[in-house]
């Protein structure tokens, strides 16, 4: 079997060899940048100890990309391996030479054919299987790691690197191989070609009509190389860094955005890894370039996927340049764009390089706009109340849907930059943006505009139509829209399946990096919906892709979720260190949203252990957080818990006000489960026998929705209540099968309080569980996995870097694992974990 071309990041379940050098260096790196570098280096531990040495001080921190070339990487051991090559004879390089062709950095499959066409002897190749250097099989060569392979094609000389390509270029003939012939043409060029420039652009473009983005990045990146034009050498690096992105390779992207001067990359990168406000900024400078004219708003636009980066994607006519892009925001907003996004590109950029190319990369640079979008908009007063919401905010129906446009991608992205922030009043910029360009807005905008403002019912219509676009095989990004809108209406279950539909699309796609963004609002359902061992096993794997992937910010709110989960599962150690590690990014970051995540799972961490005047003042100090540093969203959420904190403090008069607004969206939106949990904020403000009905009437809505984990603690609550009253039989009803929830959702910090209810009634409760059959059941599924980590022989540490988590930590997720099977050493957890997977077992 021929090495692909890219192997993938390893498998967290499969650790690499590990070494002394990188070991003890490792551990005082960033999750984040721990895991980049392994992916970097293709998860050699010795390159990996190699390479941190190299590495700036704004590399190991995450600030500036990590290197991308071999020779950069890791050049003591490319050396290594080369001086292993050259012994082996001339005829065995050559052989090495064409399969490292055919395979790095593009594998192309035509190794056998080549060998065919040019009569090689393969028996050449026993020299390079007897030195262990590869071994000759069915479908080609088999190198014997990914630096033995680049090592292979880096020994020959740029004359012998030039015919192999040519060799492989000829035997290519299949319509479905244009690309790969493409690349070996590029390849084998001596020096720049327009001509070979524009046949490899085309290509990339084919290649990423397929959903292969790292062929067509490569692709997009030579014809750069080979292009004797700066100006569309600028907008081919654009492109490429476009492809980049969106098939995961964070650091490639960055490196070549860094070149590219192109404001909307820009924009796109810094939200998902950088500043989000700077990225709001440069995303609106870009939704006024991509803006239609007047004369085409009415002609099929060219849709392209929301994860593109929109300047990259253009109908095929291309426009003019004029200076006047930059003033289609607000004044205020052209001042605070980022360092990149102010950057611009000669007009001769919107030339392109052939009809294929011109159909989906426009000019780079952000002053070609049309005519239209030349107007000024008028800087927008945060404290002004808006006008009715623009018609390109209010006509858009689920029975009227065009396709996004790459100006509506751009609204779309600004929207996620205003979330992350939370500073909702600069959606007010983008509705007028939009409204003044004739540029449909997703839901999501105008809706949280209309929310902002108070105006509920406009908000939920608006929220209900971009929540109604969840059908499956849909665009990602409308899909993760879909999602955000459903949770802002209550309706869980709708936004869950728009989240797994999403990340489904995403990989259909060849997208990967959209993955863990789906992943992080799937991972607010789970939570409500009383999944924590589902929703922490979610959210692990997508924080390891979000860091994989180079999104920084997407951690960050992951994060968070993952202290949310932790909190609901009682491990208090792992919450605050979860909850530290996301306050402390998102708030040198202005991520209000995260921040305002992790303050919250800190919050009911304390509310489910009784530390209800802690709870209290953490939800009260995140009332009175800002943008950057709270989020309106979220406090709202957290309104039902504050309530309860507050009325066991007898601090209820806020709690009065702050429950009068979520009883007014509650009434507007008609959820089920939030006008249940407006009731039993009532049921908790009430005195005495008063409360009694709310409580009735909470748990008869609870019935109507998915909230589950919230049904249990009504339920807990009105056991409460109803002992104070002397209703011990209802009381002990209420309190035995909120106990029971608590324990089948892996909650034992509230299974502890309904255990102290029923032994004031006087009314002994089941023992908390701590043997049941299958490890899979009573562990949560973090301990689960540092069990099986554990059983496979990973020490403490080992887990501790596979896991981005502190050794503390796994020492205490063992500890757990040992108390809840009831067992003292490994080998017993062996024993159990062995016993467990064997089929009919558990």
């Amino acid at each position: 079997m021929v090495t692909p071309v890219n192997p993938p990041p390893l498998d967290r379940t499969s650790p690499p060899q590990r070494t002394d050098a990188w070991r003890q260096p490792a551990a005082g790196l960033s999750e984040g940048v721990r895991v980049r570098v392994l992916r970097a280096v293709y998860g050699d531990q010795r390159a990996a100890a190699e390479l941190l040495p190299l590495l700036t001080e704004r590399q190991l921190t995450g600030a500036d990309p990590l290197p991308t070339e071999p020779a950069e990487l890791a050049p003591a051991l490319l050396r290594e391996h080369r001086a292993e090559i050259r012994v082996l004879p001339d005829d065995t390089r050559l052989l090495l030479l064409l399969a490292a062709a055919d395979q790095y950095p593009v594998s192309t499959d035509a190794f056998l054919r080549a060998v065919v066409a040019a009569r090689l002897d393969t028996r050449c190749l026993d020299a390079a299987e007897a030195a262990g250097i590869a071994h000759a099989g069915a479908g080609g060569v088999a190198f014997r790691d990914a630096w033995t392979r680049i090592a292979a094609y880096e020994t020959g000389t740029p004359a012998d690197r030039r015919d192999v390509h040519r060799l492989l270029a000829r035997v290519l003939r299949g319509e479905s191989e244009t690309p790969s012939r493409s690349w070996h043409r590029g390849a084998g060029a001596l020096g720049p070609s327009g001509r070979l420039a524009a046949e490899l652009s085309a290509a990339a473009g084919r290649a990423a009509d397929t959903g292969r983005l790292s062929v067509a990045r490569s692709l997009a990146e030579r014809a750069a190389a080979l292009c004797p034009d700066p100006a569309e050498q600028h907008r081919l690096t654009a492109r490429a860094a476009v492809y980049a992105w969106r098939s995961g390779d964070g650091d490639r992207a960055r490196r070549l955005a860094a070149t590219a001067a192109d404001d909307a990359l820009g924009g796109v990168l810094a939200l998902r890894a950088g500043n989000a406000t700077e990225a709001f900024d440069a995303l609106l400078i870009g939704v006024g370039a991509a803006a239609p004219t007047a004369s085409d708003r009415g002609a099929s636009p060219l849709a392209a996927p929301l994860s593109v980066a929109p300047s990259a994607v253009t109908p095929s006519t291309s426009r003019t340049a004029t200076p006047a892009a930059s003033r289609a925001v607000t004044p205020a907003a052209s001042r605070t764009a980022s360092p990149a996004a102010s950057r611009t590109a000669s007009p001769a950029a919107s030339r392109t390089a052939s009809p294929a190319a011109s159909r989906t990369v426009p000019s780079a640079d952000p002053r070609a706009v049309p005519p239209a979008a030349t107007r000024t908009v008028p800087s927008a007063d945060p404290r002004a109340v808006p006008p009715a919401i623009p018609g390109a905010l209010t006509s858009v129906t689920p029975s009227a849907i065009t396709p996004p446009t790459p100006a509506t991608h751009l609204l779309a992205r600004a929207t996620e930059a205003a979330v992350y922030t939370g500073d909702l009043r600069r959606l007010r910029e983008a509705a007028r943006v939009a409204g003044r360009l004739g540029v449909v807005a997703p839901g999501t905008l105008g809706g949280l505009v209309a929310a902002f403002d108070g105006r509920y019912a406009d908000a939920r219509d608006l929220l209900k139509s971009a929540a109604g676009r969840c059908g499956p095989g849909g665009d990602p990004t409308v899909l993760i829209h879909a999602a955000i809108a459903a949770l802002l209406l209550g309706d869980h279950t709708r936004a869950a399946t728009a989240t797994v539909r999403a990340a489904a699309s995403a990989r259909a796609r060849g997208t990967p990096v959209t993955v863990p963004q789906a992943m992080e609002f799937r991972a607010y359902a789970d939570f409500w919906t009383g999944r924590p061992r589902a929703g922490e096993a979610a959210a692990t794997d997508a924080l390891w892709q979000a860091h994989a992937t180079g999104q920084d910010n997407g951690a960050c709110h992951l994060q968070a979720a993952l202290a949310m989960f932790a909190a609901l599962t009682g491990d208090a150690d792992v919450c605050r260190e979860r909850a530290a590690t996301a306050r402390s990014y998102a708030l040198a970051r202005g991520l209000g949203l995260p921040a305002a995540l992790a303050q919250w799972a800190l919050a009911f961490l304390d509310l489910s252990s009784g530390r209800f005047a802690a709870a209290a003042a953490r939800l009260r100090a995140l009332a009175g957080f800002g943008p950057g540093h709270g989020h309106r969203a979220i406090r709202h959420l957290a309104t039902p818990h504050y309530v309860e904190a507050a009325v066991r403090t007898g601090d209820t008069r806020v709690a009065r006000v702050a429950h009068a607004d979520y009883d007014r969206w509650a009434g507007t939106v008609l959820s089920p489960d939030d006008l249940a949990l407006s009731a039993r904020c009532r049921a908790l403000l009430a005195p005495g026998e008063e409360a009694v009905d709310h409580y009735r009437t909470a748990l008869d809505l609870h019935s109507r929705g998915t909230r589950d984990f919230e049904r249990a603690r009504t339920e807990l609550l009105f056991g409460s209540a109803l002992r104070r009253l002397r209703r011990r039989t209802e009381a002990r009803d209420r309190l035995h099968s909120a106990l029971e929830a608590f324990d089948s959702f892996g909650a034992p910090h509230c299974a502890t309080q309904a255990r102290t209810e029923l032994r004031a009634l006087g009314t002994p409760a089941a023992p908390a569980r701590t043997a049941p059959d299958s490890p899979t059941v009573t562990l949560t599924a973090q301990q689960l996995l540092v069990a099986r980590m554990a059983a496979d022989g990973a020490t403490n540490r080992e887990i501790a870097v596979r896991l981005a988590l502190s050794p503390r930590t796994i020492d205490h997720h063992l500890r757990g694992v040992f108390t809840r099977l009831g067992i003292r050493s490994r080998i017993e957890l062996v024993r159990l974990l062995a016993e467990s997977d064997e089929p009919g077992s558990g």
